[in-house]
């Protein structure tokens, strides 16, 4: 009886505890206001966040100092990578590189959403789909990878390569929108769209935000369910079921939506795959890591596994796998993902397999004077586009709206803007008055490219002109004097680089790369338009709160 008496008082008291907290979360404590009480105002406060829930298919990477640039040989001797110690914020990063299938699924997503059939639609289809011809070879018989490694199902769980920089960006896009559509629907807040009309209806979250009566082509009955409690005057009627509830609808204060998904910055991709934790004593880093796993070497010491290969590379002319019987890395071409050992973060594939797109804009060298806080090279500041009427303004949201267009070097044909998204214009020199953090919109050419800085190269027409990098210029629409038909002229001027603002940074070895590549500090270019056989990407997302979630712990392996 004492028991049962000691046992009732207890959760007696944890339950008045909980009532006071509970009271307490919806009072102002500086104010005295309560919060969501409609004799106070109603003014709304979300307390049910319960921390950031990983969002699917991903890991958590916890934060930290590491040197970026550091790498173990540099046979090139360009001295490409100066390490330099900076700090990067915690993130999640995708467990491994997207999927053939991930992929189809968005290419058929749009391809639904944007019927090519459609005249205003028809390039947009297009522009998603991967370059499955980067798989020929003057002199290789590798057809059957061109017909089959995107859409045949013995290669879906493989990475998906022909993916140009632009193309993964649009990816991660889309992944937004999808994942907070279906949060809503999940949650009850909007009708399930799929069953009303397939996928026609497009949602983007920022327009969603901004002006969400503008999203589901006008049609209000979508919208369900907001969030807090509707104060009702006495004597109106209750609210339809197919009219809107709650009091307000839902703002980006409600934490109900997913952070953005975004290819990983430079430093952010680095600091994953090299996953220096395991290599931590207390508040030091030992040795350096040559590769996304620990040791020296890239075979396996593990008595099942002995002698095998860790990653999926190029081990000398002509071996690609080893020899008939005794595959030393199991593939000649991309493997499946998660085929290796994971690094100790949990992540799959950083060194080895496929390379991988990052966000940032290559220059030849880490800046000496980079921002050691989350360094990223490719900001451009921007702000909403706002009509004369002060409302936010999205592209081609009717249907017979016209798509804007652009032609890429390649002379691929891409949409400016997806119809259903929100038009962002570049801040002006009103918008950063007296500022001290940033000065201008453009900020690729930071400390890259000024006056200062600058190399001169003559034009076409004989004048010299600054220029930082002599780089390919886009194709120009010209009417062909005897057909009088538009065509597009590419760039015939003898050019001494690839880099330009326009070129991206892509990490990691991959299947057709020799070992010296695996080291996660390693770092190549290619134009953002360009894709190749061996580069693929994964997407990340911010992480919000506190760096980690756990404890402070200490790791001395010598002990």
């Amino acid at each position: 009886m004492k028991n049962i008496f000691k046992i009732s008082l207890l959760a007696l008291t944890a339950l008045l505890f909980a009532n006071c907290n509970r009271s307490n979360s919806n009072k102002s404590t500086l104010t005295g206001l309560n919060f969501n009480d409609p004799k106070n105002g109603n003014f709304i406060r979300n307390n049910s966040f319960d921390g950031q829930k990983t969002p699917p298919g991903m890991i958590g990477v916890e934060g930290g100092s590491f040197t970026m640039g550091q790498v173990q040989d540099d046979v090139m001797f360009d001295w490409n990578t100066t390490p330099k110690k900076i700090h990067v914020r915690s993130f999640y990063m995708d467990e491994a590189e997207v999927s053939n299938s991930e992929y189809l699924l968005y290419a058929e997503y749009t391809k639904d959403l944007y019927n090519p059939s459609e005249e205003n639609y028809r390039y947009i289809y297009n522009s998603v789909l991967p370059d499955t011809l980067v798989w020929r070879k003057s002199l290789g018989n590798t057809d059957i990878l061109s017909e089959n490694y995107f859409r045949h199902p013995a290669y879906g769980d493989y990475p998906v390569v022909g993916v140009s920089w632009l193309q993964a960006n649009e990816y991660c896009k889309w992944r937004t929108n999808v994942v907070n559509l279906k949060t809503l629907i999940d949650k009850g807040h909007i009708k399930n769209i799929f069953e009303i009309d397939s996928v026609k209806i497009p949602f983007d979250t920022e327009a969603f935000l901004a002006n969400s009566d503008k999203v589901f082509k006008g049609d209000s009955t979508i919208y369900k369910r907001g969030v807090g409690r509707a104060v009702r005057k006495r004597g109106e009627p209750r609210p339809g079921r197919d009219e809107f509830q709650g009091a307000r609808k839902i703002s980006r204060s409600d934490g109900i939506l997913v952070q953005s998904f975004r290819l990983p910055t430079e430093a952010e991709w680095e600091f994953a795959a090299k996953a220096n934790i395991e290599n931590r004593e207390y508040n030091n880093i030992r040795g350096r890591k040559k590769y996304a796993w620990d040791g020296k070497y890239s075979r396996d010491k593990s008595k099942r596994n002995r002698g095998d290969q860790l990653a999926n590379f190029k081990q000398g002319p002509g071996q690609y796998s080893g020899l008939s019987g005794w595959s030393s890395d199991g593939a000649d071409i991309p493997n499946k993902i998660k085929s290796y050992p994971p690094n100790a973060f949990g992540l799959y594939d950083m060194s080895g397999n496929v390379a991988e797109w990052v966000a940032d804009v290559y220059r030849p060298i880490i800046d000496s004077e980079a921002n050691d806080f989350n360094y990223f090279r490719g900001n451009i500041f921007t702000k909403k586009m706002i009509d004369e009427e002060g409302n936010v303004v999205i592209a081609a949201n009717d249907q017979a709206a016209e798509v804007d267009y652009d032609t890429l070097p390649n002379g691929n044909i891409v949409a400016k803007q997806l119809p259903g998204t929100i038009k962002y214009i570049p801040i002006t020199k009103d918008d950063t008055t007296l500022r001290r953090n940033f000065m201008v919109a453009d900020n690729t050419d930071i400390g890259d490219g000024d006056a200062n800085s600058s190399r001169f190269f003559e034009d076409d027409e004989d004048k010299v002109v600054p220029s930082m990098y002599n780089s390919p210029k886009a194709p120009t629409k010209e009417i062909d004097p005897e057909t009088g038909e538009e065509i597009l002229v590419n760039d015939a001027a003898k050019r001494t680089t690839l880099i330009s603002n326009n070129t991206r940074v892509y990490k990691g070895g991959s299947w057709s790369d020799r070992e010296y590549w695996l080291d996660p500090a390693q770092r190549r270019y290619l134009p953002e338009y360009m894709a190749t056989n061996y580069i693929g990407f994964r997407c990340v997302s911010d992480k919000l709160g506190p760096m980690g979630t756990g404890k402070k712990s200490a790791r001395n392996p010598s002990r």
